[in-house]
């Protein structure tokens, strides 16, 4: 029969020689494990001894207290009985003021989605998904650019038809508009990154996995319907072997169709609305799902990452062992080497930097203009200038990969001026995040179901029925056109020759 602990016993045990923790009703004995703990030994001692349920439930993906400790380390049950009864204020849990639950079906837009969440979730959660960098130029800027630009609407058009159908690398899906890597989900909610797999399911949208995710691949993906098409972010590490390893995995997995290697942040942002939440309740630091996880080696060859500082918020601390050594001529290959899935670069900010990556077809497959959300440098562009530049300088580059753009879509109008000026779709990261403190996967959903609407209505209005219909014709950017970068193109263009060459 399995041991019953008092609560007194196991607080004796709360030390580095002699470390006991409870979770879920459970006692461990995670004394081996300290050394080992991927965020430092520091944060497991600071709960040594209690209940770490609370703290632990949020950030760690189901099954991995199984994979990284031996059956005989979890020692029994606790007596809840004898558990202390500790009021806690909202400042010290870092728990957001609770003001009832709201009917889905009344939340109109994607910044009400994001009032109601912000009353439901954590102050913590909320600040690492709210928070960007600096002065949050950028990102207030991601959205107001779109305001800019105005409609062009044509009369007397059958508008009874509409289709948002299109294909993301020839995957058909039924919108124009993805879910972008989202990390930390389950900070808003426990249906987490699988909450968001099933909204996407029943929308027909595309989902780009975070690899911060707090689910693994496999839990995320599990119960996808035939078709369902997801995409694996890559964050390059430090320690190239991890980075290796989680491609490995991502091969074995059939839904995961791209990678989408991310370069807008080789170092995190500073976001000071996330460094304060590190003062708010405990100071475990968030771990992805894969740095977690036992499958992933947790050793290399490489040299050794710095240890990680004292005190980080919650992007710091998953940003933390990412290589800021990448460049066109290592990174690419050393991919090549490691999978044969096609390849998404994320973060391209300039018309240099598309045309470059137009350069690297067919393996690297289409790009997203994004500036991060505004979480990393502030101040930097909107994807909406970057398609201008390169509509204005290499309008080659849409011919050669597909173009996808991230940052400030809030309503069906962003998504349809998006797409006039080129993109081939459209990612919403915050969107799902909050979706998700609005109401688990039902809020998720709901954030679609607003888009979709909104989209028809704007393509009716516009009288377009299909996606690929949409061109310049609808739009009058003449706003922002003035705004974008007018300097020298800084491009040299191989010969047709020498591309063909290439290829070969």
């Amino acid at each position: 029969m399995a041991k019953v602990f008092g609560y007194a016993e196991v607080a004796k045990h709360n030390t580095a020689d002699s470390c006991w923790v409870i979770l879920y009703g459970n006692v461990y004995d995670v004394t081996d494990f300290v050394s080992q703990h991927p965020g430092g030994a520091k944060v497991i001692l600071q709960l040594a001894g209690t209940d770490a349920t609370e703290e632990y439930d949020p950030i760690h993906p189901p099954g991995i207290l199984e994979e990284n400790l031996k059956p005989e380390q979890k020692l029994g049950s606790v007596n809840l009985d004898t558990l202390p009864a500790v009021e806690k204020s909202p400042v010290e849990t870092g728990d957001a003021i609770q003001d009832g639950s709201v009917e889905l079906d009344s939340i109109l837009n994607i910044d009400e989605i994001e009032e109601v969440a912000t009353k439901q979730i954590s102050r913590k959660a909320w600040a690492y998904y709210y928070s960007a960098g600096d002065d949050l130029m950028s990102k207030k800027f991601n959205n107001e650019v779109y305001r800019k630009i105005l409609l062009r609407p044509r009369i007397f058009v059958d508008c009874v038809n509409c289709d948002t159908s299109t294909s993301f690398l020839s995957h058909k899906v039924k919108l124009p508009i993805y879910v972008s890597p989202a990390a930390m989900a389950r900070l808003a909610h426990p249906d987490g990154e699988w909450g968001i797999a099933q909204a996407c399911e029943q929308y027909g949208a595309m989902q780009l996995i975070s690899q911060n995710a707090s689910m693994t691949p496999e839990q995320i993906v599990a119960g996808a319907k035939e078709g369902q098409v997801f995409g694996w972010q890559l964050y390059v590490q430090t320690e190239r072997a991890k980075s290796e390893a989680i491609l490995a995995r991502m091969n074995k997995l059939p839904q995961i169709k791209f990678i989408c290697l991310t370069l807008d942040a080789p170092v995190p942002g500073k976001r000071e609305d996330d460094e304060r939440s590190k003062n708010i309740g405990s100071n475990l630091p968030v771990r992805a799902a894969v740095q977690e996880d036992a499958s992933v080696n947790k050793t290399s060859t490489d040299a050794k990452a710095p240890s990680p500082p004292k005190s980080m918020g919650v992007g710091q601390s998953l940003f933390w062992g990412t290589a800021a050594d990448l460049t066109w001529q290592r990174t690419l290959p050393w991919l090549a080497q490691h999978t044969s899935l096609p390849i998404v670069l994320k973060g391209i900010q300039t018309h240099e930097d598309a045309y470059l990556a137009s350069l690297h077809a067919p393996q690297v497959k289409a790009i997203i203009l994004s500036n991060h959300g505004g979480r990393a440098l502030d101040t930097a562009p909107p994807a909406v200038h970057t398609l201008l530049e390169i509509r204005k300088y290499c309008p080659e580059v849409f011919d050669c990969v597909e173009v996808w753009v991230d940052g400030g879509i809030k309503r069906g109008t962003d998504v349809i001026k998006a797409l006039c000026l080129g993109a081939r779709g459209v990612g919403v990261g915050r969107a799902a995040l909050f979706g998700l403190g609005a109401g688990g996967k039902e809020g998720v959903a709901r954030v679609l179901e607003i888009l979709k609407a909104e989209t028809e209505t704007c393509m009716r209005l516009l009288g377009v029925e299909r996606v690929d219909q949409l061109g310049m014709h609808h739009i009058n950017a003449r706003a922002i056109e003035r705004d974008i970068y007018d300097g020298p193109a800084a491009l040299e263009r191989p010969s047709l020759a020498a591309r063909l060459r290439a290829k070969l």
